[in-house]
């Protein structure tokens, strides 16, 4: 099983950066990891599965970020739950091995927040299991000192434990952090745990109409390398 870092361990050596912002949450599906391809194709092929036809992508890019388990449950309410579930994730599993990549730049920003001694977790409605298979093969296992997975609390984003989670195991207070997402559950969890929420430009749930209220973002960057200019202004 692959062990998150402590922050006293490698994965934050570095002295703290000088700023207020001393870590960094990021969500992985859509955010770090570009998956939308894999999620969509896993989705297609469970409603082949069941219906036996294809349903629209729009309608599932609007349910990432959601626990799999939640929306499964709506989209085939006559189907046991389980089997649905099992039908998704061996397909994925089947199928991910190959297709684990991360977005453009995202490797050389993580790598500089490690160097600039920045905290860094993932805060994930995916499962630990799936999570760990993801950053052995993207040789990213050691790099973040908090993992927080749908298997870590049966509250999901957009309520703020999640993030919470992350907080106190980064050992960092709501102020001191930034929550790097693709979807209005990642804005809703951040505001809601008091957290400043970033929108990566790339995402392909979040639209316009979305951005009020909880789930407006603080900032939006249309690249990763983005976040360091914020952080700079921090």
């Amino acid at each position: 099983m692959l062990e998150t870092a402590s922050p006293g361990s490698p994965a934050s050596r570095h002295p703290d950066p000088a700023g207020r912002i001393k870590a960094v949450l990021f969500d992985y599906d859509g955010t770090v990891g570009d998956t939308n391809q894999l999620v969509i194709d896993s989705w297609q092929h469970t409603f082949m599965t069941i219906r036996g036809r294809r349903t629209d992508d729009e309608l599932l890019y609007h349910t990432f970020g959601e626990p799999l388990r939640e929306t499964m449950a709506r989209f085939f309410p006559e189907h046991d739950l389980e089997d649905a579930l099992r039908i998704y994730r061996d397909w994925q599993a089947a199928q991910d091995q190959n297709r684990w990549y991360l977005f453009p730049g995202m490797r050389q920003l993580i790598g500089e927040l490690r160097r600039r001694g920045y905290r860094m977790g993932i805060v994930t409605s995916r499962t630990r299991d799936s999570l760990e298979r993801a950053l052995v093969y993207l040789g990213m296992e050691d790099t973040f000192s908090a993992i927080v997975t749908c298997d870590d609390t049966t509250v999901h984003k957009p309520e703020p434990e999640p993030a919470l989670i992350g907080l106190e195991k980064l050992d960092v207070r709501p102020d001191q952090a930034l929550f790097v997402g693709d979807t209005h559950y990642d804005m809703g969890c951040a505001h809601n745990a008091g957290i400043e929420a970033v929108l990566v430009g790339w995402s392909r749930s979040m639209r316009p109409e979305d951005k009020v209220g909880i789930y407006r973002p603080d900032y939006e960057i249309k690249n990763a390398g983005e976040l360091l200019e914020i952080l700079e202004k921090c």
